[in-house]
């Protein structure tokens, strides 16, 4: 019998379909100048290469190792929307992962897809909280006892879950995912997704009467539910996360965030690791015999490009300073470079590359400067985004361009994935990188007190203020509705004012919204689903899609007959948080 059981654990977890290596800016200090460091990091041959160099390590060390995915591989980019899941699945089978979660982007389209993906796979895919009990024996999509899916056991009540080998011991994996499913995805009807907290439990207590007391819980939940599921629930011993694109480590030094990796909660650590596969998350975990994790050494790591751009906001960058963030960049533990996996790379450059490079060939206009998209207003843009307004602004002009008369448009914040970097824009990263949802176009009448819960509703949901959320992408921008948010007002009480846009004699005005009075909005179906707390949004008078015209192709119209980027939008979100 031994004391400590070593584990090195290799994890990435909503990469969308980034199978290329991303665009990534950096700010470094040199000599009390800042300096702005363009680089490329991270890509699946990338995390192919580090995947062989841990898994050496590991076996040199007499180490068990572990690769898992925290969920939510498709969507993203061109990649999914040219070969829907059939790259994912592919290229993903090449990396070998131990597990993969469910993510709620898998199950957009519903039950349909994950089949597909299922029959491709050569993992587990864990989703211990997916009820399939009610599923119809009838359907051409079915998942029960698929044998690649670890779904919900009606029998014991408990998730189905995988054992690996621990030395003399066994760790299990149990794969949760978010309970909110049909409030954020497209999952079946017959599909029902249970409590992740009690399914988590009583699957604990399951294993530990058959004497497993080393206990993984792969998540699809996000940063803050791992924390609560970890307060909440006794004997799991690592949480291993994903959904809310959760960064942690130090990158001060490269002026990103600073949050602790491997956070722990009731003696649980969290470890989640960035988006878009732009990191690996790869640590070394020491438990004792009962399963508690005595230590954990790793961190999020960048797999950057050998060559990088220098530019300075004020002067020349000389030689100097090239050398000098080299070196820094050199002596920064948690950055790798840009080692590849030969056949992972290959297999993209012929199988896939080429239906990609056409569209990238295609390009719309040009962009003056970097505008950034953050989900959240914040003190550094307390706006919030800057590209989600124009898109908002693109839904409203190209609607009106077909006729429709609206007053509004509003967006999700989550509906927008990237920010747009200075440069030449393509097709291709419009559809493959903005927006890669092809969703339709819906209009709406709805009442003016409606819209105060509306975007109430959405807004708390996105900040967990005073309810629990689903992620900060229900956050609203809009266009043509400029509203006023303090979070720390009363719940129903949080929208102080909301106001409209009117042209009168040539000029812009801004009118309050009269509460018993009917306005046209236009947003993604997506949105006038009700999903995600817009369910006010269904007491409007009437929907109606807009024939012809979806979210990516109003946003590429725009572009087309417009110069858009060259003026500033008059902000239109005022956020006061429920913290300030």
């Amino acid at each position: 019998m031994t004391s400590n059981y070593t584990l090195k654990l290799a994890h990435i977890n909503d990469t969308h379909s980034h199978f290329d290596a991303n665009r990534l800016q950096f700010t470094i200090y040199e000599q009390q100048q800042a300096l702005t460091l363009y680089t490329h990091s991270g890509g699946y041959p990338r995390i192919g290469y580090q995947l062989s160099q841990a898994r050496l390590s590991a076996k040199a060390n007499h180490q068990s190792f572990l690769f898992l995915h925290g969920g939510d591989s498709f969507q993203g980019t061109l990649y999914f929307n040219e070969f829907k899941g059939k790259a994912n699945s592919d290229l993903l089978n090449r990396l070998k992962p131990d597990a993969m979660v469910l993510g709620n982007h898998e199950i957009d389209a519903g039950n349909g897809p994950v089949l597909d993906f299922l029959n491709d796979i050569n993992f587990p895919l864990l989703a211990g909280n997916m009820d399939l009990s009610q599923e119809s024996s009838h359907k051409a999509s079915r998942l029960s006892g698929h044998r690649n899916l670890y779904e919900y056991d009606n029998h014991s009540q408990t998730a189905k879950y995988i054992l690996k080998p621990l030395q003399d011991k066994q760790v299990a994996v149990i794969g949760i995912t978010l309970e909110q499913m049909h409030e954020i995805a497209g999952p079946d009807p017959d599909t029902h997704f249970l409590d992740a907290l009690e399914t988590t439990q009583r699957t604990i207590a399951k294993l530990h009467s058959e004497g497993v007391f080393h206990i993984i819980v792969l998540s699809h939940l996000g940063l803050e539910q791992d924390k609560i599921l970890a307060a909440s629930v006794d004997g799991i011993s690592l949480i291993v996360g994903g959904h809310s694109h959760t960064l942690q480590g130090d990158f001060a030094e490269l002026g990103l965030s600073h949050t602790p990796y491997a956070e722990r909660v009731n003696n649980t650590p969290i470890v989640h690791a960035g988006k878009y596969a732009e990191t690996i998350g790869i640590a070394d975990v020491t438990f004792d015999a009962q399963g508690h994790v005595t230590a954990i050494d790793g961190s999020n790591y960048f797999m950057l490009d050998q060559q990088f751009i220098l530019q300075a906001s004020e002067g020349e960058v000389s030689a100097e300073h090239y050398l000098a963030i080299r070196a820094k960049l050199d002596a920064n533990p948690a950055i790798f470079w840009d080692g590849e996996d030969t056949q992972v790379q290959q297999t993209i450059l012929e199988k896939y590359r080429p239906k990609i490079d056409a569209l990238n060939n295609q390009i719309l206009g040009f962009v003056p400067k970097n505008l950034i998209h953050t989900r959240l207003p914040s003190k550094v843009l307390p706006h919030g985004s800057e590209i989600a307004p124009w898109v908002s602004r693109s839904m409203f002009a190209e609607t009106k361009h077909c006729g429709i008369n609206v007053d509004f448009a509003l967006h999700n914040a989550g509906g927008v994935r990237q920010s747009l970097n200075k440069g030449q824009l393509s097709h291709a990263e419009v559809i493959g990188r903005i927006l890669p949802f092809d969703l339709p176009l819906v209009t709406y009448q709805i009442q003016g007190r409606y819209l105060f819960e509306m975007l109430e509703s959405a807004i708390n949901a996105a900040t967990n203020n005073g309810v629990i959320g689903t992620g900060a992408g229900s956050f609203p921008y809009t266009y043509g509705l400029k509203y006023f948010y303090d979070g720390k007002q009363s719940l129903g009480y949080r929208i102080i004012k909301i106001e409209i846009m009117r042209q009168v004699a040539g000029q812009t005005v801004w009118i309050d919204i009269d509460r018993n009075q009917d306005y046209i909005g236009v947003s993604s179906a997506y949105t006038a689903s009700g999903k995600e707390g817009y369910s006010p949004i269904l007491q409007s008078n009437w929907l109606q899609s807009v024939e012809h015209l979806t979210l990516p192709g109003a946003f590429i119209q725009f572009l087309g007959r417009s110069q858009p980027f060259t003026e500033a939008i008059e902000p239109q979100v005022y956020y006061t948080s429920q913290h300030s």
